[in-house]
């Protein structure tokens, strides 16, 4: 497996690893420069040449691994037989420096409502190393067509027509995913809000609204949800940036983004995606 499909799979699997890179070499090394190890928590792909320098890799990599370390790290190797080793002398004669490069478990968020504001929404988290995901119970608002504006995308876009229950979407989403609501149904909102706080394994939910919309769904999930303050104030409301009051869909879209945004700096290495390493 080349070392491209071996951080694919790891992306697909919720996975991190670390990539391991020969940087520089000088001298007789057993591989060139730009040679390529892809370290996950149990399985290696590639290889940097074998010997005691890929194995210490492998060693620093998983404790990167274990400690969720954000930083890449240079390691520098002499190759002579007069260098104590951890695993067995390797006397080639000439120096080697590794790159070690954390590959984290990618954010994931869940738009629900692809509308004037949805597809605004999208179109900037697309620009975001994101798995986003983009929900709604009308065919018509994830056509191709609507949606090419999303072909460029940085982000790898999962689109999910559901047009019975779009709170069924919730539990096969990955762990720590951040959601949105936004959509055309109030009652669909609402319906979204009771289940994605029965979903325990998700990230931060966010609800677009007035805040006479929000007294109605506090007062519902309270009375007829059973949620008591502490589980229902999960709930931001509303979402976006205070100070920018905009009500066109492009303004309220930038103003959410730079929100959740701010949510994941605030989160920094230990956001739930990452944290869990799902």
């Amino acid at each position: 497996m080349t070392w491209i499909a071996a951080v694919t799979r790891l992306r697909a699997r919720r996975e991190p690893g670390v990539l391991v890179t020969v940087a520089t070499v000088r001298g007789h090394a057993p591989r060139d420069a730009g040679a390529k190890l892809v370290v996950g928590r149990d399985e290696t792909w590639g290889s940097i040449g074998g010997g005691n320098v890929e194995a210490v890799a492998i060693d620093r990599a998983r404790e990167m691994l274990a400690a969720a370390t954000a930083e890449p790290e240079l390691m520098d190797f002499a190759l002579n037989d007069k260098v104590t080793n951890r695993h067995g002398v390797q006397c080639c004669g000439g120096t080697v420096s590794v790159l070690l490069e954390p590959l984290p478990v990618v954010r994931a968020v869940a738009v629900f409502g692809m509308g004037h504001v949805g597809l605004e929404l999208a179109r900037i988290l697309a620009r975001q190393d994101l798995d986003l995901h983009l929900v709604d119970s009308r065919a018509d608002m994830l056509t191709p067509g609507r949606l090419d504006a999303l072909a460029d995308a940085v982000a790898h876009v999962h689109v999910h027509h559901t047009p019975l229950l779009p709170e069924e979407v919730l539990e096969a989403l990955p762990h720590g995913t951040h959601i949105l609501i936004m959509t055309h149904d109030h009652a669909e909102d609402a319906a979204l809000c009771d289940a994605a706080l029965r979903t325990t394994h998700l990230g931060s939910i966010g609800l677009i609204g007035s805040a006479a919309k929000w007294a109605r769904f506090r007062k519902r999930l309270s009375h007829e949800g059973g949620h008591d303050d502490a589980t229902i104030d999960r709930i931001k409301t509303p979402i976006g940036l205070t100070d920018i009051t905009g009500k066109e869909p492009a303004t309220i879209a930038v103003s959410v983004a730079a929100d959740l945004l701010r949510t994941f700096e605030s989160q920094g290495g230990e956001g739930p995606a990452r944290a869990e390493g799902r």
